[in-house]
């Protein structure tokens, strides 16, 4: 097998996060986030782009004690036969409350990851008053990113929580 980066799969270079972790790092956005709106400091909704902000912003409006919350449904990847997830042109799936969102003023954006800043530069130009925050963020979309805790490099794959399942293993030798 081939060390050098270039013959490198997307998994080869994994960053695994924990539920412990991506709680502690919500939180951790929370507070950055924290007097940081518009009204007084304060943030007049949570919107989780779903699927992998639902938890992060879970965390970030209850720590913040936004009790508005709604979600935008974007799909930007689509499973590629065989070969890794594909990237295609970002669509809106789902759309939040219109009347909650306007033009985003006020209204916290919230998701796990940036990566290619493709999803985040859609829903920007929906709402382009909104913040976007992030946990995570790779270089290649830091610009569509407003407020993250945590850069990764854009060749590094994260394994969230919610995509890994926990299962036993064989031991490399012998039996248990």
């Amino acid at each position: 097998m081939s060390t050098s980066a270039e013959g490198r799969l997307p998994h080869e270079k994994g960053f695994h996060i924990s539920w412990d972790q991506i709680h502690r790092d919500s939180r951790a956005l929370a507070w950055r986030l924290d007097g940081k709106g518009p009204d007084g400091g304060a943030w007049r909704a949570v919107v989780a782009i779903t699927r992998g902000g639902m938890a992060p912003a879970m965390i970030v409006a209850r720590e913040l004690d936004i009790r508005k919350v709604d979600t935008i449904s974007v799909m930007s990847y689509h499973a590629g036969g065989g070969k890794a997830d594909q990237r295609r042109e970002a669509q809106v799936l789902k759309a939040p409350d219109a009347d909650v969102m306007g033009d985003g003023t006020g209204i916290l954006i919230i998701d796990d990851l940036v990566d290619s800043g493709k999803t985040l530069e859609l829903v920007r130009q929906l709402y382009p008053n909104a913040h976007f925050a992030t946990v995570y963020a790779k270089p290649e979309g830091e610009p569509q990113v407003d407020t993250f805790i945590t850069g990764v490099s854009q060749d590094t794959w994260i394994f969230f929580p919610w995509d890994m399942a926990l299962q036993y293993v064989e031991p490399y030798r012998g039996k248990d």
